[in-house]
């Protein structure tokens, strides 16, 4: 590899860490050295640490490095039958107990899985009494979560009463409308440095962790826990299965949920 020694990376991955907080040791190396390594090369830069000097001096580069990390692939209602049993089931439950949901959709990506959940909610809920709070460590993909606009065949799986209800056509694209923008709040949170609000009732995190190792998978599930009331839902994509619940004070109750005990 050259200049690009393993030591050239482990000195960035160091430096990197105390300058900005960012600890790629949580990543799966081999996925994530590649990245960097692809976007490093793609950019001119000979060592990972003429790299690193040039993200100190350039903050559109650092936001290019943040969004080489993650791939952001979200759909509406991805997976729809889960969505079905979080309708069917886990959200009777929870609003049998109140109708005030903490609400958090973290990694929320582009937005259309907190969208998903206002929707969801919107069946059983007046608008104004919804509150989601979406979160993503790319500062990008939450601005394109906030404008709302998304291509037919984003929304290709919005039910029709719901499309046209809650999203406009403007110039070929789906936007949605301002009464349910106001269901969400969108904010940049890292799921493996910052602190975890508590006190939710309904948490949702689906296809990211496959990007982090085994540790900070286990670190995360207990800071989700940490986080949940007694009898909250935990609801996951395939990535974030838990193999043994009981280690983390769940118990699965469906295909990717998980209720605090």
């Amino acid at each position: 590899m050259g200049l690009d020694s393993s030591a050239d990376f482990d000195l960035f991955i160091q430096k990197l860490k105390v300058k900005t907080g960012l600890n790629l040791e949580l990543y799966k190396r081999p996925q994530m050295e590649r990245r960097l390594n692809s976007l490093r090369i793609n950019k001119g830069f000979r060592s990972f640490a003429e790299f690193y000097n040039a993200l100190c001096q350039t903050s559109g580069l650092f936001l290019e490095l943040i969004d080489k990390l993650t791939i952001n692939v979200t759909e509406f209602y991805r997976n729809a039958e889960r969505w079905d049993v979080l309708s069917s089931k886990v959200l009777p439950e929870l609003l049998a107990r109140t109708s005030r949901l903490k609400v958090w959709s973290a990694a929320c990506s582009t937005g259309e899985e907190p969208y998903t959940l206002a929707l969801t909610l919107g069946r059983f809920l007046n608008l104004t009494d919804i509150s989601i709070c979406a979160t993503d460590l790319d500062q990008v993909v939450l601005e394109k979560a906030r404008r709302g606009r998304y291509t037919q065949e984003s929304v290709k799986a919005v039910p029709r009463d719901r499309l046209d209800t809650y999203f406009r056509l403007e110039q070929g694209q789906y936007v949605v409308r301002e009464e349910l923008k106001k269901c969400i709040k969108f904010y940049q949170h890292n799921l493996l440095a910052d602190k975890y609000e508590s006190g939710y009732d309904l948490i949702t995190c689906r296809n990211v962790m496959i990007y982090f190792t085994e540790e900070a998978k286990e670190q995360i599930f207990i800071k989700f826990h940490e986080a949940l009331k007694p009898g909250g839902y935990l609801f996951v994509g395939a990535a974030e299965q838990i193999m043994s619940p009981s280690k983390y004070g769940f118990v699965s109750t469906d295909t990717f949920f998980y209720k605090k005990l």
